[in-house]
């Protein structure tokens, strides 16, 4: 009976002692799973959830020609599946090397920098001015990023996945250019990145501001199938005299966002040392008869035109991908470039 008694304890105590360890192993694989979770969130990006907001709170519908207001979007985590519609917001995830573009807009002219998008490794979710609603809503996106082309859709966007406004404004182009990166940089964890490629404008603005001292007057305009529409200081390319540092010829133009039309003879009475001329043609058709038709009898009488400083810019680039890491840098360098 005691022989009983005494393996009946050691058999309570094992058991006891079994349970002991089984309590602590849960509690151990309880603490490794919170400290994973932990380690999860931290790569994740701590700063979710988010609230992101537009680059700017409204704008007008460029084809409906209404209002449309933009909303900020909460998100819970980083957004894994993008749709993005404006080539210089993709040009700064590019920069970023941020993963996860599904889709874009490959039926418009793609800048060369960004062809690789091109490919059929990313879908084709329409033009520019034409999202493919039900190909957009096949993709099941966590975003999609879109600028003022993309306006008229929001709200038929907005029913397929979040929608953040990430585009430039008219009158405040180069602050609303910086707000767009730093969209792209919280979202996506690439602030660093973001302030590394940042540092590169310090030397390029230094350097085109001095260039630009070199002349008393200066004047943007862009090309458009033979005709020429010129811009002042707050307007989409009002930059090149705001932040570049060129002196406007003059401040009598109409702001709008194709510009103010402006006849040859307009420009030869103005006169301006340097002329430069954005491509629009080439950007939306791919053809051009750009040099042809601008140096005429007219144009040759300028200053621009006999000191060579007719500065012809590339039309996908300003006119299509403004708004980027790379495109603002680049159209720097393409100035310098042409003036050194």
């Amino acid at each position: 009976m005691k022989k009983w008694k005494l393996a009946s304890l050691f058999l309570a105590l094992v058991l006891m002692l079994a349970a002991c360890g089984s309590n602590d192993d849960t509690a151990e694989d309880a603490g490794n799973s919170e400290d994973k979770q932990t380690e999860n969130n931290a790569a994740e990006g701590s700063a979710y959830p988010m609230t992101v907001s537009p680059t700017v709170a409204s704008t007008e519908s460029r084809d409906a020609g209404t209002t449309v207001n933009f909303e900020d979007v909460e998100f819970e985590s980083m957004p894994e599946k993008i749709v993005v519609f404006d080539y210089g917001f993709l040009d700064t995830l590019d920069a970023l090397g941020v993963e996860g573009v599904v889709g874009l807009p490959q039926e418009s002219t793609l800048p060369s920098h960004l062809e690789a998008y091109a490919s059929d490794e990313y879908t084709n979710v329409g033009s520019l001015k034409g999202p493919l609603l039900e190909d957009i809503a096949e993709l099941d996106p966590d975003v999609i990023f879109i600028s003022g082309r993309q306006s008229a859709f929001y709200e038929e966007l907005k029913e397929i996945a979040p929608v953040v406004f990430v585009g430039t404004s008219e009158d405040a182009y180069w602050d609303t250019f910086q707000n767009s990166v730093d969209v792209a940089a919280k979202m996506f964890d690439k602030e660093k990145e973001a302030e590394e490629y940042l540092a590169k404008y310090d030397t390029a603005l230094e350097e085109i501001n001095e260039l630009a001292g070199n002349y008393e007057t200066s004047l943007v305009t862009m090309y458009n199938e033979g005709k020429l529409s010129g811009f002042a200081e707050n307007s989409r390319f009002g930059y090149i005299y705001d932040v570049y540092g060129f002196k406007p010829v003059t401040q009598d133009i109409e702001s709008s966002s194709h510009g103010s039309n402006f006849g040859f003879e307009a420009i030869l009475e103005f006169d301006p040392e340097v002329l430069f001329v954005i491509d629009r043609t080439a950007a939306v058709d791919g053809n051009s008869n750009i040099e042809k038709d601008l140096e005429n009898d007219i144009i040759k009488k300028t200053q621009a035109y006999q000191n060579d400083r007719v500065i012809y810019l590339d039309g996908a680039l300003w006119y299509l991908s403004g708004g980027g890491l790379q495109s603002e840098l680049a159209k720097i360098e393409e100035v310098l470039a042409e003036l050194k």
